[in-house]
């Protein structure tokens, strides 16, 4: 599935401009596009802004994409982070859902 780069907001330049104004983006290699496969959910990691939270990084989690591929079988939430995808003392991702805030239901588990 194509999708808008949440990284570029479709534009195909780098946000934070950190080369050049010029310098397209890392992300959708300055299409404004990427691609995604089903299904998908928002990235919770970084809000679905493709985006390292509290950073010019991309999301480790979508590869800032915004967008995250969830197989049909990750239908539970995580009970590690409470579906945030976020470690809760650290903020780094969630070692358990690894930071797209659902697991499969046997997984979900061993929290």
């Amino acid at each position: 599935m194509e999708i808008m780069c949440q990284f570029c907001l479709g534009k195909g330049k780098d946000p934070f401009e950190l080369l050049s104004s010029e310098a397209t983006c890392q992300v959708c290699s300055g299409t404004g596009v990427v691609q995604v496969k089903e299904p998908y959910r928002k990235c919770v990691f970084c809000g679905s802004t493709g985006v390292y939270p509290n950073s010019r990084l991309t999301c480790t989690v979508c590869g800032g994409k915004g967008w995250v591929t969830v197989p049909e079988v990750f239908t539970e939430c995580c009970s590690h982070c409470n579906g945030t995808g976020t470690e809760f003392e650290s903020k780094m991702p969630c070692s358990c859902c690894k930071g797209i805030g659902f697991v499969k239901l046997s997984d979900n588990n061993t929290s």
